[in-house]
């Protein structure tokens, strides 16, 4: 009788000491360095490509903010009278203004006898400054006196052809005496459509072979 009642007390001792060893193992076998839902979002939010962050539609939406627009243009810009290239006709472009531009066919829509700069601006939405944009025409120029405007002056844009240009303090690099042209085409690069960019020069354009 008395070496079964020592004996029930000794098993359960043991199976209590085997059940707190398996839980050791178990905790020992956890990872230590297994990053957190935090840590793996912030890796996403820390990425460097824009698109990225965009499904199609957005990256749409990007591509027209930077490279098209409404159609609209200054109440003061005159419609040129007779264009090399008239509104509805088919052009080949030869300008790197943004990707997918150069070499690819275009349809004028609109074009405008006015004197064409080449600018450097900081834009006002915190970007990287913006070398030898082209191009900003006079009249989209806050109080531009008379044209041409010599190399060096410093302007004020009046444009938003590119996020943060409107209201942006700009240096003039270049000027020049043209036709400029409002142009629909489809990027080379992305496949999106882009409608009413602005601006390519005469001498950006061609008839199609």
């Amino acid at each position: 009788m008395t070496f079964r009642k020592t004996l029930i007390p000794l098993s359960t001792l043991i199976l209590l000491l085997s059940a707190c060893g398996a839980n050791d193992g178990q905790d020992d076998a956890q990872p230590e360095e297994n990053p957190t839902g935090e840590e793996q979002q912030y890796d996403r939010d820390e990425s460097n490509d824009p698109y990225e962050m965009h499904d199609s539609d957005d990256r749409s939406d990007m591509h027209n903010m930077h490279g098209g627009g409404s159609g609209e243009v200054p109440e003061s810009l005159k419609a040129a009278e007779n264009p090399e290239f008239p509104v509805g006709s088919e052009v080949v472009m030869h300008a790197d203004h943004m990707p997918g531009m150069d070499g690819v066919k275009a349809t004028v829509t609109g074009a405008y006898d006015t004197t064409a700069y080449s600018v450097t601006y900081t834009p006002t939405d915190g970007g990287k400054p913006v070398e030898d944009h082209k191009w900003i025409v006079h009249e989209e120029l806050q109080n531009p006196g008379d044209a041409p405007l010599e190399e060096g002056t410093t302007v004020t844009l009046e444009a938003d052809h590119m996020p943060g240009m409107d209201d942006a303090e700009a240096i003039i690099e270049s000027a020049k005496q043209t036709t400029v042209y409002m142009v629909d085409f489809v990027s080379a690069e992305s496949g999106e459509e882009v409608k009413n960019h602005k601006w390519v020069t005469e001498d950006e354009l061609s008839e199609p072979e």
